[in-house]
This record gives C-alpha cells, structure tokens and sequence, in this order.
C-alpha cells in the first residue's frame, strides 16, 4: 500500500470527536444512526413509563391533561420518527454496502448529512418540552386539533418544523440506498441474488420517496394555516379537516411498510443462518416485498372508515388492507418453511427473529379485524387499536432490529454480546411485551378509548390496566438488561471472528469490524450465498452443468482466495465538516421561526456557507487514492 493510501487510512482510523463530527464512512455514520436512535428510545420509553403509570389505577394523578396528551404526542412522534426508522437507516447504512461488496454508500457526504438532519431534527424536537411546551395533539396531528384557536402554543410548531427536518434526512438517505444498491453491486450480484436485507431496504427506500412528499406537503400547509391565515383545514372557513387525514395517512399508511419491510429483512438473513440451510422460497419472499410495497399504497383510507366515507371507498379500501396480507402470509410461509427440517441453533439473534414471526402474525391477525368496516367501527379508537399496531410495530420491528443488532454485533464491534444476558433479556422483553399489550385486545373490546389520561373506578378495566403497566415495567427491565450486556461486551466481551455466526452473505467475507475500505479486492459473486460457497463447496463460484469457465482473479480476500475481482484503486472519500455545518444551519432557521427572528439569520449563513464549500470541495483527493495489494 503506497503513503498516501496509508495516510487516508489514518485519517479514517482516528477516534476523537473531529473524526466522528466529519466522518463521511458509511458503518461509522450508521453506528451514529444506531447510536442517536437508542438515545431517543430512553426517551421514548420513558415517555411511555409515564403513561402506562399514569393509567394504572383509576383517577390517578401522575399526568393529567395537557401534560399527558404532550408525552403521549411525543411518545408517538420519537418511537416512529427517531428511533424505528432511524435504528433500521443505521443498520442498513453500516450493513448493507458490505452485504453488496461496496466499500462505501454512493454519495457519501449526503449520507453523512442525513445523519445530522436526523440527530439534530430530533434535538429540535426534543427542545419543545423547554421551550414552551412540546405538541400535544397526537402523533398524526389530526386538523383542526392542530390549529390556532386549538394549539396556540409552539408545540405544533416545533411538531411542523422537527418532522420537515426528519423528512430531508429521510429523502437523502432514501437517494443513497437506491443509488447504492442499483449501483454498486459486486460483480455477478444480481437482483436475483441480492440479499433479502438489501431487497427490503430498497423497497423501503422507494416506498420514503414516494410516501415522504404527501406529509411534507400537509405540513407545508398546516404551517401556512397557522402562520398565515390560510384555511386549507380549517371548516369554519371551507377547509376540510379530512382533507389533512388524506395526505397524512397516504405517507401514514406505508409507513407501517417502511418500518416493518427492512425488518422482515432481518428476519430473512438470521433465520436461515440459524436454520444452516437456505432461505425456501427466495424469489417469492424477494417478490412479496415489492408487492407490500405497492399495495401499501392503496390502503390508507382504511384509518379513515368511521369519518363517512362512502360505502363503496370502504369497499375497496377494506378489500385492498385484506390483500396485503397475502404477501405478508407468503412471507411467514417461507419463514417456517426454512425453519422446518432446518438444524436449528437457539441463539440470541434467532430467538428474537422467530419471536417476530410469532408476534407479527398476532398483529397481522387483529388487522384483518380492523379491515372489516363494521368490526373496525365498533373497536376504531378503542385500546384494540393500541394492541394492534403494537403487535405489528413492536412486536415486529423491534423484535427484529434486536434480533440485527444481537446478530450484526460481532461485525461491528469484533466482540460478542453474552449469550446468558441475552437469552434474559429475550425472556424479560417476550414476557413483558405480552403482559403489556395482550390485555389492550380485551380493554378495547370492553370499550376503553384510546387517548384519555384518566378512567372512573367500576368500569372493568382496573385490573387490565395494572397488568399492562406492571408488563411495561417488566419490558424496561429487559432492555436495562439489553444495557448492560451492550456496556459489558464492549469491554470485555469474547473477540469475534470475522464468520462469528457461518454466515451466507458478503460482509462475513471481511474482518470484524471491518477495514475503512471494507474489502481489499471486491469479490465475485456467483450465488445467492457466495459466502457460505467459499467455504463449503471448495469453489468461490459454482455454475450450472454445462456454463462456460471462466479464468481465476488474482488471489483476493476471501478463505478461498479465489473468485475476486481484479486489483483496482481504492478510493476512500476525505472527511468533511459541510454535512454538519448545512444540518446545523437548517435546524438554526428552523428554531427562528418557532421562536425568535434572531436565529434566522446565522442559520441562513451556516447554510449558504456549507453549501458552498461542500460545492467547492472535491470528493476523492489525491491523497485518497491507491492500488490494492500494494
């Protein structure tokens, strides 16, 4: 390697806080994702700790009123916003370059600006609860809640602005996984073989592209409403209120998809891995995703069936949200047939991953109940609903993002977590997610509505509502738990090999953790598990009966040595201040129009500044290039 290759990689190699503040490396941008993410779940699950204290006995007084509806909005707004979403960018940021044998995403210092538009969209949001109290109208926002004479306050406001800032980070990540993934596969990497992480992640990409722009237009007019006395939702001056609902929910509505498809891409790496033998049914699970994705489209106004839409609107939309449920079915089909006949090790990361099939099937289960007009107008707004997108969201993603994050651990760190605390806490967590929202089905069936803080003794639901707080409790146990085995395994956890778990894919090819460069010589792909090839089948490459060979690459880096593409410079984009320096200058303006004109200003230089000098700045310097293998 020349000295100026070795200098770059230095650069890339330091720790102090410049080096993180500038990074543009994909895994260190997606470890600040997965980082900024867990920070924002304390917060939201305290935030929900609240609540659940708050309604465990009737008339209690722990949060009453407006106090309560803020958490409960901020509960809804973080759990979605700041941490599903972004756990699942960071993983797919730090995981999904290396599984398609790229060194790094395609454009490298959005995708650092991203990150900051995320971090800092959170803080804007998070500032609310300081500066004169946080939105307090639900997560979705519902018109005219959300007007002046209603929320006179600068909660909506920070509401507005904080998601607009989340939605730009959400749009340019969404450009990098879809320019990364179309662009920078491996050689011999096709659709066909990519891996289903991949899969879901662009589908999901597609899906923010698409879905982002209706929640941005609809807080674009609400502000306008607020701000400027228009009345686009307001029905005293010919607005429609409904006409909020439509926007919000054909974004809301998708994404459920956004936030579930990358999990089931988990699912679909660590299950076979864990099974040691292939996915059944790849093509049909890869397929299914797409079709989620474009169904998912068609079915937002089955949140809208008790407003009075007409008979035959509901028709389709009930019709359409049971549809979806066949990809989805295929899905859990292909799942349990890759467990069946499968040599299964009950490790960590499975246990979470056969966990989501398990919960997900139970909140896909009380969907097709809720897809049902009249069933859905007896339980719409009632704790039944509560359960239901718990079991999806929770139940679903997080059970999953664990399972990834117990599974892809060794990768990133080079360290084990421990098998003990985690088969505790996945006791502590499957146990307290059940006690916690198994009992909301009946409190809905019973009638207990959703979103009030208080409930009068005599009506049934005491005893419900105490279980559920005390499984909540249990649920927080066990991610302090999840803590403390994270906390421990960084300092003395076991080493990890660079194949911890004999894994299939690319990115078990590289050392744990792996290089700046990611790998020295890109390797050939030639299946859909090139990893597991080259080390069982004594051939990098196997081809069909009859295909033609081709010549051997130079010895290369995978156990074979065999099958890597040729020796090609490595270039490794230098670190740049300017994605932080334009995200802070976004969030600055943004504060100066919820709370005083003072900050517009510097928010403005900030911004123009780093535009312009990220413009001038070149990419790759000359420093940054080198032949591998030299």
């Amino acid at each position: 390697m020349t000295s100026q290759a070795a200098a770059m990689l230095q650069i890339y190699e330091r720790r102090g806080l410049l080096s993180w503040l500038t990074t543009v490396d994909h895994k260190r941008i997606g470890i600040l994702y997965i980082l900024g993410a867990g920070l924002f779940a304390l917060i939201g699950g305290l935030e929900a700790l609240l609540i659940r204290t708050q309604l465990a006995v009737p008339n209690n007084r722990v949060l009453v009123g407006d106090a309560y509806n803020q958490v409960l909005t901020m509960h809804g707004t973080t759990m979605v916003f700041l941490v599903v979403m972004p756990v699942l960018a960071g993983l797919g940021n730090y995981v999904v370059p290396l599984m398609i044998g790229a060194r790094d995403m395609a454009y490298p210092r959005l995708n650092a600006f991203g990150v900051w538009m995320f971090l800092l969209g959170g803080l804007f949001l998070n500032l609310s609860f300081l500066l004169g109290g946080a939105p307090n109208a639900g997560w979705f926002g519902y018109a005219p809640l959300t007007e002046k004479t209603f929320a006179p306050g600068a909660g909506i406001d920070f509401w507005i602005l904080g998601l607009q800032l989340l939605g730009i980070s959400s749009i340019t990540s969404s450009i990098n996984f879809v320019a990364t993934i179309l662009l920078l596969r491996a050689p011999g990497l096709t659709l066909n073989r990519l891996p289903l992480f991949a899969w879901t992640t662009l589908v999901t990409a597609f899906l923010i592209l698409f879905a982002m722009p209706s929640i941005s237009a609809a807080l674009f007019l609400l502000f306008l409403d607020r701000h400027l006395g228009t009345h686009f939702f307001n029905p005293a001056a010919g607005g429609d209120p409904l006409l909020w609902q439509h926007l919000f929910w054909f974004f809301g509505h998708p994404e459920v998809y956004i936030m579930i498809l990358p999990a089931m891409g988990i699912v679909s790496e660590v299950l076979p891995v864990f099974s040691r033998k292939p996915l059944f049914g790849y093509t049909a699970v890869a397929y299914s995703s797409v079709a989620i994705g474009f169904i998912g489209f068609t079915v937002w106004a089955h949140h809208m069936f008790a407003v009075g839409l007409p008979p035959v609107v509901n028709a389709f939309f009930s019709a359409a949200s049971m549809l979806v449920a066949v990809p989805t079915a295929i899905k859990v089909f292909n799942w349990i047939g890759t467990l069946w006949g499968g040599s299964i090790r009950l490790r960590t990361p499975f246990l979470f991953a056969a966990a989501f099939v398990a919960l997900f099937v139970i909140g896909g289960l009380s969907g097709l109940f809720l897809a049902a007009v009249p069933v859905d107008w007896q339980v719409t707004d009632t704790y039944f609903v509560v359960a239901h997108f718990h079991y999806t969201l929770f139940g679903g993603s997080m059970f999953a993002i664990v399972a990834g994050i117990y599974y892809w651990f060794p990768k990133i760190t080079g360290r084990f977590l421990d098998e003990r605390l985690g088969r505790l806490h996945f006791a502590l967590q499957f146990i307290g997610f059940n006690l916690t929202f198994f009992p909301m089905h009946f409190l809905g069936l019973m009638g207990m509505p959703r979103r009030i803080y208080t409930y009068a003794p005599g009506l049934g639901w005491e005893g419900l509502n105490l279980l559920a707080t005390v499984g909540a409790f249990v649920l927080a146990l066990g991610f302090g738990v999840f803590l403390v085995n994270i906390a421990r395994s960084l300092v003395a956890g076991a080493p990890a090999p660079a194949d911890p778990w004999d894994g299939h894919t690319l990115e078990w090819l590289t050392a744990s953790p792996p290089p700046p460069y990611n790998f020295e010589r890109i390797p050939v792909v030639h299946s859909r598990r090139p990893a597991w090839d080259r080390k069982y089948t004594g051939n990098p490459h196997p081809r069909p009966a009859g295909a033609a060979v081709v010549p051997e690459a130079p010895e290369g880096n995978g156990p074979s040595g065999e099958g890597d593409a040729p020796a090609e410079p490595i270039h490794l984009p230098a670190p740049s201040p300017w994605p932080l320096v334009i995200a802070a200058g976004l969030t600055l303006f943004a504060l100066g129009l919820v709370t005083h004109w003072a900050f517009l200003i510097p928010g403005l230089l900030l911004f123009a500044i780093g535009l312009a000098r990220w413009a001038a700045e070149p990419l790759f310097p000359e420093s940054s290039g080198a032949h591998s293998g030299t």
